[in-house]
């Protein structure tokens, strides 16, 4: 999601607090946060979006290209993971073969949290193996339109930053159904925890402060999948708060109220 040039800083600088400031976060949560707020990959200000709504905080999952910050995403993805498939609830334990990343964030995201998997829990995790697709065909050598592990038989998490749309996990999935795997599950960055933009078609309004359906809850219900996050919206104004950053925590918090999502 990308903001136009139009933002506006809040007055001050970031006060950065330890992961204890946000014991109330599982550490996992904590530390991610810690890592998006002191390298300034979270920017807090005014953001136009593609939606055209002004958002006061900004997540730019580009910024994670220095090495010790690849490690941290990879290993916040890694965790949340874990977290997830070590549910004691049947239905939500997850077990999977490969993480399946669609071009071109996904390819880091896949490559790089299938070795923090084997690295945090390698009696679970040692042999996941990994899987991204080309945006176009390759018609020498192996050809063909995905790279790394055979789908055919597999159960497959994708791997991405954000769910905007869903246009694109929607076209991971049909390419992962047409090889014969079997989506269990997608894991994010961050969820926004916010309504689709309005349908003018269905007399819906954009401004109204009523909740709807977001991108995540129409991905969630239409494949019947979980959608794990590493943080969500309501993580990040209780980190803030936790920190201090009252008024950042309160800007989010108006910005979710005017936007949030119903599912």
């Amino acid at each position: 999601m990308e903001p136009t040039a139009r933002h506006r800083h809040l007055p001050g600088s970031s006060s950065i607090g330890t992961p204890a400031a946000t014991a109330a976060l599982a550490p996992y949560k904590a530390r991610f946060l810690d890592t998006c707020l002191e390298a300034q990959i979270l920017k807090f200000g005014g953001y136009t979006l593609k939606s055209g709504r002004i958002s006061p905080y900004f997540f730019n999952t580009a910024l994670f290209h220095r090495a010790d910050l690849v490690r941290a995403l990879a290993t916040a993805y890694a965790e949340a993971l874990i977290a997830h498939g070590e549910s004691e609830d049947p239905i939500n334990k997850l077990e999977f073969d490969v993480l399946f990343g669609p071009a071109y964030k996904g390819i880091i995201l896949a490559t790089t949290t299938v070795v923090q998997l084997a690295e945090l829990a390698p009696e679970r995790f040692s042999h996941v193996s990994f899987s991204f697709n080309r945006k176009e065909a390759k018609d020498h050598g192996e050809g063909g339109t995905v790279v790394g592990a055979e789908l055919r038989g597999k159960r497959i998490v994708i791997i991405d930053d954000v769910v905007t749309a869903g246009t694109a996990k929607r076209e991971a999935i049909e390419l992962i159904r047409a090889h014969g795997g079997t989506l269990v599950a997608i894991i994010v960055a961050l969820d926004r925890m916010e309504k689709l933009p309005a349908d003018t078609n269905k007399g819906e309004n954009d401004e109204d402060g009523i909740p709807r359906g977001s991108a995540i809850g129409a991905l969630k219900t239409e494949y019947g999948v979980p959608i794990i996050s590493i943080i969500t919206l309501e993580d990040l104004i209780q980190g803030l708060k936790a920190k201090g950053q009252a008024e950042k925590a309160q800007n989010c918090e108006d910005y979710w109220k005017k936007y949030r999502a119903s599912d």
